[in-house]
């Protein structure tokens, strides 16, 4: 077998400084279509800051969903100071997704072409065919879903009726102009999400003025959840907060065209911090909120609270902000399908992607409760995204982040990523039985056997990503153990 660990640039030193350009080469411009997909980006075209990552987890992150989440966990019977403590713990998982971003400018390639060094050329096809393309599909349908309601508000507001072909119009541009930013890309990403975390921060700045002057900071539930039931709730509460960063094994995806001699630490930290800071402040907006009014219908009760001129900037900001998720989303589900080995470029791929999210959704809006269905099914995605992510930051941690972009578009028998038939069979059983793992601790659409033990205790979360990672790293150990000896030299 080639060994599964190559050098980064064999024959360079690993001390080599390659200079970023002063300014975006033509193929990474605003105004212009972005013309890489799942190839290599060659060092004379990285270019950025890894605080240019700030914006972009930022803005993907000032979203009504983590309201609604918020909410959620009062809702589940917790008092507000476990809420608090939940949604820190939560979000703490942001540190992976920033880890994992780190992979990015080593690599020079996305997410979906660096998980051929855990799977295999081959195997990592499949990888990407369900958790890469298929679950993001899911995920932008669900998110356009949510921000075409917001927007059948407004045109109620304007005086128009939502009917059918209303409706239709709605989620149409919605989705174009989400499509439109992620067709352009990277470069557009970079430029546009600062004024849009800017305009998200001043919107739910009024948010938060208005809750905190009706949360009650000393609320707890008439009958306070204690023993095995308390735990229960901690622990769901804590894996629902986590699904939205462990749902990002992707963000290398956004760091690639930084320069291979960016700081690690930078890119982990703004990666992380970008996310964490919304995504902490605006799930506690949510579960203060939930002291105060009934969050069961977060859209009402929310209206309840703020001031009457505000309802339709809210409304606005909600969309803007699900467009901002839903763009990074689509770009992703693009690259995936290119990575699963369909030969079309990254802009026609995310153009289908979002022909199929946006069929899923008229259907499920219109016609049927489809929605509703793979929003249960998404959230079991907590097994499987667990285990993925505890791979990734596994292989990053045993390579110690030395990773060859050239050797990993090699698709070719033989290559260094070919292992054996085309999979790599330690990342395959390493994620299986972490899946196995999660699915027997899971209480969520079912009960698991180890849950039912345990009293509903739910720990799929922690069980599925200690599986994947010891076992990966026992079986890839051999390799590792190369790999440190190359280090050293």
């Amino acid at each position: 077998m080639a060994s599964t660990f190559p050098d980064p640039h064999p024959g360079t030193p690993a001390a080599l400084t390659v200079p970023a350009p002063a300014a975006p080469p033509a193929e990474d411009r605003p105004g212009r279509i972005e013309v890489h997909g799942v190839d290599h980006i060659p060092d004379a075209e990285r270019h950025g800051r890894p605080r240019e990552l700030f914006s972009i987890w930022a803005a993907a992150n000032v979203n009504y969903l983590s309201l609604v989440v918020g909410g959620a966990l009062v809702l589940m019977g917790l008092t507000l100071w476990q809420a608090l403590a939940v949604i820190v713990v939560g979000n703490l998982f942001w540190v992976l997704t920033g880890l994992l971003a780190t992979s990015g400018p080593a690599a020079g390639a996305p997410s979906e072409v660096i998980t051929r060094a855990m799977y295999g050329v081959i195997g990592n096809r499949f990888n990407n065919a369900v958790l890469g393309w298929l679950v993001s599909v899911c995920y932008f349908a669900l998110n356009l879903a949510a921000a075409a309601t917001a927007a059948f508000a407004l045109v109620e507001m304007a005086g128009l009726t939502p009917g059918t072909g209303v409706k239709t119009a709605v989620v149409l541009v919605i989705a174009a102009l989400t499509l439109a930013i992620s067709v352009y890309g990277h470069a557009l990403i970079v430029r546009l999400y600062l004024p849009i975390t800017l305009l998200l921060t001043a919107a739910f700045a009024v948010v938060a003025f208005a809750v905190l002057g009706h949360a009650d900071f000393a609320y707890a539930p008439a009958e306070p959840l204690t023993g095995t039931k308390l735990w229960a709730a901690l622990a769901a509460g804590v894996s629902l907060i986590a699904a939205g960063p462990l749902s990002y094994t992707t963000s290398a995806d956004f760091s690639r065209y930084l320069p291979r001699t960016s700081s690690p630490k930078a890119v982990l930290g703004w990666t992380a911090f970008g996310a964490f800071l919304p995504g902490f402040v605006v799930t506690a907006l949510g579960a203060l909120a939930a002291t105060a009014v009934d969050m069961t219908d977060p859209e009402t009760a929310l209206r309840a609270l703020l001031p009457g001129w505000f309802y339709p900037a809210f409304l606005l900001a909600l969309v803007l902000g699900t467009i901002a998720v839903n763009a990074l989303t689509a770009y992703s589900a693009g690259l995936a399908l290119q990575a699963v080995g369909i030969r079309i470029r990254r802009s026609v791929s995310v153009l289908f992607d979002g022909t199929v999210a946006v069929a899923l959704t008229l259907y499920g809006l219109l016609f049927s409760s489809l929605l509703d269905t793979v929003s249960n099914v998404l959230q079991l995605t907590v097994v499987l995204i667990g285990p993925a992510m505890a791979v990734y930051a596994t292989d990053i941690a045993l390579r110690r982040c030395r990773y060859d972009g050239l050797a990993l578009v090699d698709e070719t028998p033989g290559g260094p990523f070919w292992y054996t038939a085309g999979v790599n069979w330690a990342g395959a059983f390493a994620l299986g039985a972490g899946v196995a793992a999660s699915a027997l601790c899971v209480n969520t659409l079912y009960t698991g056997p180890v849950a039912a033990a345990l009293g509903g205790l739910d720990l799929a979360l922690p069980a599925g990503m200690v599986v994947s990672a010891a076992l990966y790293a026992v079986l890839m150990r051999r390799d590792a153990t190369v790999l440190r000896a190359r280090a050293a030299a």
